[in-house]
């Protein structure tokens, strides 16, 4: 059976895309018995991106359906919808990211599903939230980082403003709903959870949001840096290694003026004098840099105790010690991933198996359905392969 600190909890993912069934998988991953509820013909993310080689699944659904239970049901078939109300009764929480409404439209009102279940946390997840005069548009994780402030800081100065190559956003989202599900478990109270991409990239824009509303002032695109830090950005070494540089810390940030010359300079004195002269100490941090091997600039800063890192593809991600020392990346069904989100010294998580294929599950999840009886929980679904 399975095990882990969640071990007691049953989820029903029926989301599909990222944000969604990334929540599920964060509590999966720490134990939960997660059932992946498909679409007739499998989960869209089975198509998403790159493929797996052998069984055509992208490799987005090895990562986000890993650890999951997979059962294929018709939401429109009233013997399926059935099946859906009967592991909704049995759950501790149903994770869905349909329009507003849709889940109501299919017969699965979170009110009717709360009072069949009075425990059921409903943790719906959509571009803009459950009501405003935006909820109804259709959105993906592109128009959440256009519309929280993100896009608008993120580029050059005289550039465009840029989107993420990554799908940020759902990921963030992802571990938000996990956060907010489980707040409302640990609350013992059945109960809707309400997140938005918007919403949950805006907390992540810190104190722009104070600026803007106290102050009228807004943060302007600065490349690789950010506005109260200095020195903070790529530079390129001789040998054409870009490094990236960060000196929060005041007493960092003395060391780094120290190193390239600028000790003792009133221009560098504080943090707001090193803004003020951004464009001088930029210039002087590059030409230091460029005149020497990026090994040498990294050990220079590593012998002044300041931050600095070369700036790693994923090639040198998988051949860097560090990686692999605390094992950063697994090999889960023959699939590297990166392993559980954060480490528990006591009751710590664990990939049992990669996304597995439709309906994969579908028949052991009825019979367990149907030995349990209506109303009660059939508990985990039956260990398979690759499971601990």
């Amino acid at each position: 059976m399975t095990t882990g600190p969640l071990s007691d909890l049953r989820v029903i993912d029926v989301a599909t895309v990222v944000a969604g069934p990334g929540c599920a998988r964060y509590l999966a991953d720490y134990g939960a018995d997660v059932i992946k509820v498909e679409r007739p013909g499998g989960d869209t993310a089975r198509g998403l991106g790159w493929k797996h080689p052998t069984d055509g699944d992208s490799l987005w659904w090895k990562i986000l359906a890993r650890n999951k239970s997979t059962i294929e049901l018709d939401l429109k078939d009233p013997d399926d919808l059935a099946v859906m109300k009967s592991l909704c009764d049995s759950a501790d929480v149903l994770v869905e990211n349909f329009r507003p409404g849709t889940l109501e439209r299919l017969g699965l009102d979170p009110t009717e599903l709360i009072k069949r279940n009075p425990k059921l946390v409903v943790t719906r997840v959509t571009g803009f939230g459950q009501d405003g005069p935006y909820r109804d548009r259709p959105a993906f994780a592109t128009q959440a980082e256009a519309l929280s402030g993100f896009a608008a800081i993120n580029g050059e100065p005289d550039g465009q403003p840029l989107l993420p190559p990554i799908a940020l956003t759902d990921e963030l989202a992802a571990i938000v709903a996990a956060f907010a599900t489980m707040v409302a478990v640990h609350s013992g109270v059945g109960q809707v959870v309400d997140v938005s991409l918007m919403e949950s990239m805006l907390q992540f824009m810190g104190p722009q949001v104070p600026l803007f509303g106290m102050l009228g002032e807004k943060q302007e695109r600065l490349g690789a840096g950010i506005p109260y830090t200095v020195p903070r950005n790529t530079y390129r070494s001789a040998d054409g290694i870009w490094i990236a540089i960060s000196s929060s810390a005041e007493s960092v940030a003395q060391r780094v003026m120290e190193l390239i010359g600028l000790g003792g300079d009133p221009r560098v004195a504080t943090f707001d004098d090193r803004v003020a002269h951004r464009v001088e100490i930029d210039q002087r941090l590059g030409e230091w840099i460029a005149a020497r091997s990026a090994q040498e600039v990294l050990d220079e800063f590593e012998r002044v105790h300041a931050a600095a890192a070369p700036v790693y593809d994923m090639g040198d991600i998988f051949d860097d010690p560090h990686f692999q020392a605390r094992r950063s990346i697994i090999d889960v069904d023959g699939v590297p991933m990166p392993d559980v989100v954060a480490r528990l010294s006591a009751t710590p998580g664990t990939i049992r198996h990669a996304g597995r294929g439709i309906d994969a599950d579908g028949d052991a999840i009825r019979k367990s359905l149907l030995r349990s009886g209506p109303g009660s929980s059939p508990g985990p679904t039956p260990e398979q392969p690759g499971t601990e």
